[in-house]
């Protein structure tokens, strides 16, 4: 059966300001439509805090309720209490830190089982940060940032593979992190490179998705590329590739993930 869920695939430090628009956080609390939203810290290895920031930021939002969801060690992952608290939820936001404990804490578990079941049924899944990185089938784990990607610098692994055949990075210009999308897409051109900006997110349903927040969505295409030498050069050589296409989506703009297309934003948005 086709997923007909949300995705919401935040590139951090998205706006939580009380006092401001939190545009994204507003976003999702429009979804959730007054029900339940399970906070999932698995990604940090501290996650005090995170639970008083996110009641603060989504306060008058009219969410109906706010929970934590934590999992010390993978031995949890099949606990009652902690498969319980997702019976009932609209909406799972997974917050940031290391998107390898997201996956090596839930994969495989009763949680992760109920996090695709609430997808199928029509819920929310969004994620900042590492919880965004996690989304897709393959994830980037580790790269440089801010310099021209080398061919042996980049490290990934399964994610949990709720959006297919993308890769997502993440505080994407604020890092400089084009460099290893791009290498991220020579190790397999099928798939679509995805570089969010902070306080910006791709909202995905079915096979499109629009941008909203306060920066850029990039998307590398490597289906037409010429040329690569990732296979060839030693791990220390600089990537070449030739004829990489290259979007770049602000506000209100849409992409079409299969025919790969960018839409522009309607005057009246």
């Amino acid at each position: 059966m086709k997923p007909r869920g949300t995705l919401i695939i935040i590139g951090g430090h998205e706006d939580r300001d009380p006092k401001s628009d939190r545009k994204i956080l507003r976003e999702v609390a429009r979804r959730v439509r007054g029900g339940k939203l399970v906070l999932a810290t698995v990604a940090s290895h501290r996650p005090e805090g995170y639970y008083t920031d996110y009641e603060k930021a989504f306060a008058d939002l009219e969410l109906g309720e706010l929970v934590e969801l934590y999992v010390e060690n993978r031995s949890e992952a099949g606990d009652r209490e902690k498969l319980a608290v997702i019976d009932d939820a609209a909406a799972i936001f997974f917050s940031g830190g290391d998107q390898l404990r997201i996956t090596s804490q839930i994969g495989d578990t009763g949680i992760e089982a109920k996090v695709r079941r609430l997808f199928e049924r029509g819920g929310i899944i969004a994620g900042t940060s590492a919880g965004a990185a996690a989304m897709s089938e393959t994830m980037l784990v580790k790269g440089t940032s801010g310099e021209t990607h080398r061919i042996g610098d980049l490290h990934m692994a399964p994610g949990l593979g709720l959006i297919r055949d993308v890769i997502i990075d993440q505080h994407f210009a604020e890092r400089g992190r084009f460099g290893r999308l791009l290498g991220a897409v020579a190790h397999n051109p099928r798939v679509l490179g995805i570089g969010i900006d902070e306080d910006t997110a791709a909202v995905v349903e079915g096979d499109e998705f629009y941008v909203i927040g306060s920066g850029a969505v990039y998307v590398v295409d490597g289906e037409h590329v010429t040329h690569s030498n990732l296979a060839e050069a030693r791990p220390e050589r600089v990537l070449s590739m030739h004829d990489v296409r290259v979007h770049v989506l602000g506000t209100g703009d849409r992409f079409d993930l299969k025919s790969r297309k960018p839409t522009p934003r309607r005057s009246a948005d």
